[in-house]
């Protein structure tokens, strides 16, 4: 009895994506968690020779002698981000997104992302969707994992550089990880933006009682439990990326970092505990970037590799949050501990929420049903 060719997929609009489940943090900082511990085993694999590439990434020259090409204009790109998850997963998929900071002046995101889902034995897709909540909801999973394992259970206080989508999906995350929460301080550079992000917090966490407006990263990071730098700032010069101080930070405090941020000498310091959300990745910056690297990709985590070149960290220093997550690694050791976690961002998370988004619409019936074919053409 031959087989049947007809290949049918389903596209998720952004309202059908929410309708799956997508918005549910508490399940997608478990589904993150499943991850990490699969990254750790190595049951996945990524772009690049080492299979730990961020992604492939389309860029354009300052001077062209095509008028019609764009101008690299801030954030202006194209990029490409596959992987394939094993586990529970196995599926493979590619997030595809368009980028450009002057969408904002458009109202629209200044990313546009959609993510295609796909069998991993016949290579067809599954699923076509929406991804912009797929992607800010992974990436707040990120921190809301290292705060399970790395902040202290009786965290109260969050320190937010930049109070836009990011902090949103990171905050979310630590409210489910640490539910005794009540305090955020956050800054911003316009009114418009803390407002919107103030209006959030009241409306999603009436547990959180006091909200502070502060004027500088000093006063996010001094005193706070947990601390998250979530600006976005241009890259190239390391000198103007938020910095971490070390007299700034109190004993326990828990800062996970998925945006630009640099250190200062006194956090090099070997008491200073350094976590990586993936080493594989950071190794691979460092093979693809000239040196220093962090002038290119702004994550701590790149700063660090950095100072293990210029010889001021040792390399075993550098923590695999995989690993702690597999529990090959102790968590926190003590109250006292102060933690900083880079947050790269990876094609597997977009795997791994994704096909945890899909199998909900496929069992609720939701989405759209599109045929690729019922016979191929060509064979």
């Amino acid at each position: 009895m031959t087989a049947s060719t007809k290949i049918d997929f389903i596209y998720l609009s952004e309202p059908d994506m929410i309708r799956a489940g997508v918005t549910d943090m508490a399940a997608c900082v478990d589904a993150m968690e499943e991850m990490f511990a699969l990254l750790y085993h190595g049951d996945y694999r990524m772009a690049g020779a080492s299979n730990n590439s961020h992604g492939a990434i389309l860029m354009f020259p300052d001077e062209s002698p095509f008028p019609d090409m764009p101008k690299p204009t801030t954030d202006r790109r194209f990029m490409a981000m596959p992987a394939y998850l094993g586990g529970s997963f196995r599926t493979a998929g590619m997030k595809w997104y368009g980028s450009n900071i002057e969408n904002r002046d458009k109202s629209l995101p200044r990313s546009i992302l959609t993510f295609v889902l796909n069998d991993v034995d016949t290579g067809a897709p599954l699923a076509f969707m929406s991804a912009n909540l797929l992607s800010a909801y992974r990436t707040g999973a990120v921190p809301g994992v290292g705060a399970r394992h790395l902040a202290r259970k009786d965290s109260r206080v969050v320190g937010i550089l930049g109070p836009g989508v990011m902090a949103r999906t990171s905050l979310s995350a630590f409210m489910v990880t640490c539910p005794n929460i009540d305090t955020i301080k956050v800054k911003g550079r316009g009114k418009a933006n803390l407002d919107a992000f103030i209006a959030w917090v009241k409306e999603t966490y009436p547990q959180i009682t006091n909200i502070q407006i502060v004027d500088t990263d000093e006063e996010i990071v001094r005193d706070s439990d947990i601390v998250t730098f979530c600006a976005s700032v241009a890259t190239g010069d390391p000198s103007i990326y938020p910095t971490v101080k070390r007299e700034w930070v109190k004993p326990g405090t828990f800062l996970a970092m998925p945006a630009p941020c640099n250190i200062d000498e006194g956090m090099e310091a070997p008491e200073i505990r350094k976590v990586l959300d993936n080493t594989g990745l950071y190794e691979c910056y460092m093979e693809e970037l000239p040196k220093p690297a962090h002038r290119f990709v702004p994550a701590v985590g790149v700063r660090f590799f950095d100072l293990v070149e210029e010889g001021r960290i040792e390399r075993d220093a550098l923590e695999d949050l995989g690993k702690i997550v597999a529990g090959d690694s102790p968590g926190r050791r003590n109250d006292d501990e102060i933690i900083i976690l880079s947050v790269g961002g990876m094609a597997v998370e977009d795997v791994a929420w994704g096909t945890i988004v899909y199998r909900n619409a496929i069992k609720q019936g939701i989405g759209v049903k599109l045929n690729l074919w019922d016979e191929p053409a060509l064979r």
